[in-house]
């Protein structure tokens, strides 16, 4: 099994910067294979702060590249360094996805065939990023041209105001929101993929049972409002597994990771 947090990260191709900032760049994996690649743009997770880094997904990453995936793993401002939060966290991962339109000018990348996939909070701004172009202007965010086919949500904050409630790692949504559902409605409206519903993009929500993180009856909450509103969402419950074995392709769910990936491309 891998330790995703201890292990040493598997080394990307190219580290790119999407933006002016120090913690603006992704990685960028490319598989061993001719012609043009889907591509997978990674979001990691660690509650929007600053004490947790993209490296920790490097072995997911590697592991759909060696899939055949194209992966672009996003780094982003986060809570604890110069505009990170709300807004800046949510505009820099914008920013990111739409930089890979230039990437396939000289790399071989499918831009007809992207989806995101993000772990914890990164499943929030996996989610979140479907809908990105409905708050181009509330946000600063450039209207762009690529398409995103699906989203893969592993163990994702996908209800802000419900992860607040939980209190999740004690406040982080409550420090990247810069306060309460009650005290600013207007960021968590626009922030949040559960109030953003329908987000009108096939979802797949893998979710741990056992995940004493992020609980699971988050993704199960969630799937029953998305499914209402008339998405396309499929839920994969983990029997018996916790937070961090979605991101270990090491780990028995890995199949099932992978697997939802492919049903999306």
């Amino acid at each position: 099994m891998v330790s995703v947090l201890t292990d040493p990260p598997v080394p990307a191709d190219h580290r790119i910067a999407y933006g002016d900032g120090s913690q603006q760049f992704g990685d960028l994996r490319l598989p061993r294979v001719t012609g043009r690649r889907p591509a997978v743009i990674a979001i990691h997770g660690g509650f929007w702060r600053s004490a947790y880094d993209l490296t920790h997904l490097s072995h997911l990453c590697a592991a759909l590249t060696r899939a055949g995936f194209v992966t672009w793993s996003l780094e982003y401002r986060r809570i604890g360094q110069p505009g990170g939060g709300f807004p800046g966290t949510l505009q820099d991962v914008a920013q990111g996805v739409r930089f890979l339109s230039g990437l396939a000018k000289q790399y071989a990348i499918d831009l007809q065939k992207v989806v995101t996939i993000g772990h914890s909070a990164g499943g929030h701004l996996a989610l979140w990023l479907a809908a990105r172009a409905r708050f181009k202007t509330a946000l600063g965010i450039e209207r762009d041209g690529l398409t995103v086919r699906g989203v893969v949500s592993l163990a994702g904050i996908s209800d802000l105001a419900e992860g607040f409630r939980l209190g999740l790692s004690e406040g982080a949504v409550r420090e990247l929101m810069g306060g309460s559902p009650r005290e600013v409605p207007d960021r968590y409206a626009i922030a949040s993929p559960a109030e953003l519903l329908p987000l009108g993009i096939r979802q797949i929500l893998v979710h741990g049972t056992e995940d004493d993180v992020v609980p699971a009856a988050m993704s199960i909450h969630y799937f029953e409002k998305a499914s209402e509103a008339g998405d396309r969402v499929a839920l994969v419950p983990l029997r018996g597994m916790g937070h961090f074995e979605p991101v270990d392709p090491d780990s028995a769910a890995w199949p099932e990771v992978l697997g939802a990936v492919q049903k999306l491309l």
